[in-house]
């Protein structure tokens, strides 16, 4: 634990040459003329899209007269229970028509990777590719090995990765706790990467991360390899053994923390002894003069990053973490594009970056696209596994793909290649024919000066540091003041550090000298300070959007939408990136709970809610690019009619009541089979066009059910808490640490909040789908005997309460039946309340209906006979 040291290590190579960027195809040429697109968008057949749409059109229509029906046809003998259900069904059917009005024009991408190797390839006769940064979030102090691992082969596919020249590739590891069991790891992680990366490149293995590289079971002598290939393989699948149990070592270490902290090599303490105060740290993992490969070539640089924290100063969690990356990469590498990974995921497919240029680098749509967002795999095996355990395949290939066809998919926190100008707050470039009627970004941010309108509409992308025609000579005292005044105005939007701002504005082909690389560490401390960000725009307007309970992925892509910014959805052959480790119940649950209550808070937020936000951005946000976000941000608000409908059912059976009249028709059940009818064909035909199987959307629509009667209730009433009470409620999963926790809070309250933070467990959130599960199959059984003690003519009534009961169990029995066969003690607390609380509501309703047909009786014989 004592090797490597913190320090800075000054590296003498160039740090920011980002390549020069394609040429615009927009000059006064033929449409001859203009290169070939990289990427196109391939729209759903006619046929199969009229059909589509016409089955949406008709499911509503047969919807409108059911509710038609609904308030004709109301029930005698249980007013309360039918007026619970219409509002039920009506807020449901809002629901479903806010999520389906953004569905109508689904659209699928293709790229073509030759035309981008063609153009910018080792010999093509342009430029070579513009520089990327990767930047990975570690996980939070004391996670454990299992999360070291995961960190390491996210760090270890990302420098793998097919992209060239290698120089133009850098990696950011974030560590904000200041870990030395992080480092450590990334050091580790450095040193394999010299002999993982050119193995990867010689031999073309895929996946590239190593652990779900040699989990594959391949028999290569079998299949005929090359006797070369398996001795190599084989040495390196040793020398990952190795690895792996010297991170094993390093955990088993950690466990016995010295009393005056960890030591250094040097002899001087670890400066991140105490992870809520320290200072900030940066290491060069990779990147010195003469850091090669095992075969002698060029390797992607490799950097660890601790930004400072300071007690009382506020941290905002990840999107603080990953401010702090932008700003150390602009002044280290400033690629002119940035992906951010997650230290769970990795990447699964070597050519993610260059399917990524096609569309930065794309002739036609390159300006406009602020970020390219991959799908995010879950235990996909490309080898013959199943392919529908993957979990949100129904979101990733139905939801995003239908975004994409109006102004670009929803950004999901990782897997996403972003353009820096986006970022930054800059505005897309439009051309002459798009309009020139809304002044740019930069002129609404800081109103210093108007900023002349000129022929072709120039936005910030292309500002100059000064835009006057002005002359300099008499006024030179006027235009100085005009000077200070716009970089005033430019420290108040970025922050002061020169060097920063010069990045920010730099082109592709400026470089920094390899004089200033040490000067240029030192000012990559300071933007990674604490104080930094104090009265700047990062986090209103630059990088990440800071919004109320975590929900910055969802802030960020609405303000670069609403900037008039497009994105795009890429969705290869071949996964892009894959989590690490299958998740279990318990962290789905907990992490669909931490998902839903980071949209309540965007919801609530009265800046960044997308009912209204971005209204003044001129029109560039579209309807239903709108509608889209709306429903992302208020999804958890269905929990609320459907755990009322679900327990319709039970409270029917067990009180012998029923939400249907007794006398239903031939038209009503015509209308009834009709409106199943048209819903089924419209999830067919969605089906179909999106390739996800029936297989995969039950398994969807369960988990929907269960996190909705579960997570989602527990975030409406956390999102309430913390905006009327300041009340923050975590969710937590059983497989976190009490120290992972207490460190995750901290990022996330930002240790200058007040806000009292209460932790609930992911077995809590099972109390209200148990009781629903324990009550609905009460209810079966009380209708079974009710129907074998009344005979055959009592059955018509139950059998339609009996399916509607039957519909609730076949949702939630799926996820029980998941946890108990993994032996798992924790839903026992969750049956037990769920049997008491069923208990109790029998109970106390057999006394009331007893005591309410009593009294009608006394009533009864009382009244006199006239």
């Amino acid at each position: 634990m004592n090797e490597g040291s913190p320090e800075i290590v000054p590296f003498n190579s160039p740090v920011s040459d980002p390549g020069p960027e394609p040429e615009s195809s927009e000059s006064g040429g033929s449409d001859d003329s203009r290169p070939e697109p990289l990427s196109e968008k391939l729209p759903v057949p006619p046929a199969e899209l009229s059909l589509y749409r016409a089955a949406v059109t008709l499911r509503a229509l047969l919807l409108a007269a059911f509710f038609h029906y609904r308030f004709t046809h109301p029930a005698p003998n249980a007013p309360w229970l039918w007026l619970t259900a219409l509002a039920c069904e009506l807020c449901l059917a809002a629901a479903w028509l806010l999520a389906q009005l953004p569905k109508l024009s689904p659209t699928h991408r293709a790229t073509h990777l030759h035309r981008l190797a063609s153009r910018h390839g080792a010999g093509g006769e342009e430029s070579p590719l513009p520089g990327v940064d990767v930047l990975v979030t570690a996980p939070p102090a004391a996670s454990g090995a299992a999360a070291l691992l995961a960190t390491a082969n996210a760090v270890l596919s990302a420098l793998a990765t097919d992209y060239y020249p290698a120089g133009r590739l850098a990696c950011y590891v974030s560590d904000d706790g200041a870990d030395m069991l992080a480092f450590e790891a990334a050091s580790e992680a450095a040193a394999l990467a010299r002999r993982w990366v050119p193995f990867c490149r010689r031999h073309g293995v895929e996946p590239r991360a190593p652990e779900l590289y040699f989990a594959r079971g391949v028999d290569y002598l079998g299949d005929r390899a090359a006797p070369g290939f398996v001795k190599e393989r084989r040495a390196m699948k040793r020398e990952y053994e190795e690895f792996k149990v010297r991170i094993n070592y390093l955990v088993a270490m950690a466990r016995k923390v010295p009393e005056d902290g960890w030591v250094m090599s040097d002899g001087t303490p670890w400066p991140g002894n105490n992870p809520r105060d320290h200072p900030a740290m940066i290491q060069v993992l990779l990147g010195h003069p003469g850091d090669e490969d095992a075969e002698g070539k060029e390797l992607p640089r490799l950097f660890y990053v601790s930004r400072e924290k300071k007690p009382g100063f506020q941290h905002h969690g990840k999107a603080g973490a990953l401010n702090a990356l932008l700003r150390v990469s602009a002044l280290l590498t400033n690629g002119a594009y940035v992906l951010n990974l997650d230290h769970d995921h990795c990447v699964t497919n070597s050519a993610v970056l260059r399917e990524a240029m096609c569309f930065f680098m794309d002739s036609d749509a390159g300006n406009r696209t602020c970020f390219v967002q991959f799908p995010l795999r879950v235990g996909v095996d490309d080898d013959g596994g199943d392919p529908d355990a993957t979990r949100d395949s129904v979101f990733f290939d139905i939801d995003m793909k239908c975004l994409d066809g109006i102004q670009g998919p929803v950004y999901v926190g990782s897997g996403c290649c972003f353009n820096r100008k986006a970022l930054y707050g800059f505005d897309p470039a439009f051309s002459e024919d798009e309009g020139d009627e809304t002044p740019p970004h930069w002129s609404r941010c800081c109103c210093f000066w108007k900023v002349k309108q000129r022929a072709l509409r120039r936005t910030m992308s292309t500002i100059p540091l000064l835009d006057s025609d002005e002359p300099t000579g008499a006024d030179t005292a006027r235009t100085r003041r005009r000077l200070r005044s716009y970089h005033a105005a430019l420290e108040r939007h970025f922050g002061h550090s020169p060097a920063f701002i010069a990045s920010a504005f730099a082109g592709a082909s400026d470089s920094t000298p390899a004089a200033a690389a040490s000067t240029l560490l030192r000012e990559a401390i300071h933007v990674i300070s604490c104080a930094y960000e104090e009265r700047t725009r990062w986090g209103k307007d630059v990088g990440w959007i800071y919004t109320p309970g975590g929900a910055a992925s969802l802030a960020t892509g609405f303000t670069m939408h609403a900037r008039g910014w497009s994105s795009a959805y890429c969705a290869p052959a071949r996964p892009a990136f894959r989590s690490f480790a299958r998740a279990n119940p318990s962290d789905v649950l907990a992490g669909a709970a931490r998902r839903a209550a980071a949209a309540m808070g965007v919801l609530l937020s009265l800046r960044h809610c997308p009912v209204w936000a971005g209204a003044g951005s001129g029109g560039r946000l579209r309807l239903l690019q709108r509608l889209g976000y709306v429903s992302a941000a208020a999804y958890p608000l269905v929990s609320l009619p459907l755990t009322l409908y679900c327990a319709l059912p039970a409270a029917c059976l067990l009180t012998g009541r029923s939400v249907i009249p007794e006398d239903v028709g031939y038209y009503d059940a015509v209308l009834l089979i009709s409106f199943l009818s048209s819903a089924a064909a419209a999830v067919a035909l969605e089906l179909r066009w999106s390739r996800v199987t029936l297989r995969a959307w039950w398994r969807d629509q369960k988990l929907w059910v269960v996190a909705g009667t579960s997570a989602c209730l527990a975030a409406v009433f956390q999102g309430v808490l913390r905006a009327c009470a300041g009340i923050d409620v975590g969710f937590s999963s059983s497989t976190q640490t009490a120290a992972a926790r207490s460190s995750s809070d901290d990022d996330g309250g930002g240790g200058g909040e007040e806000e009292r933070r209460t932790v609930m467990r992911w077995s809590r959130l099972l109390i209200p789908p148990a009781i629903l599960l324990v009550g609905n199959l009460a209810g079966v059984v009380v209708a079974v005997s009710y129907g074998v003690d009344h005979g055959y003519r009592s059955w018509g009534p139950v059998l339609v309460k009996m399916a509607l009961a039957g519909w609730v169990v076949a949702h939630l029995q799926g996820f029980f039946r998941g946890l108990l066969a993994r032996r798992d003690r924790a839903p026992t607390i969750a049956v037990l309340w769920a049997v008491l609380f069923v208990s109790v509501l029998s109970l106390l309703w057999v006394n009331v209906d007893s005591y309410s047909a009593t009294a009608t009786a006394r009533s009864s014989t009382e009244q006199p006979v006239l």
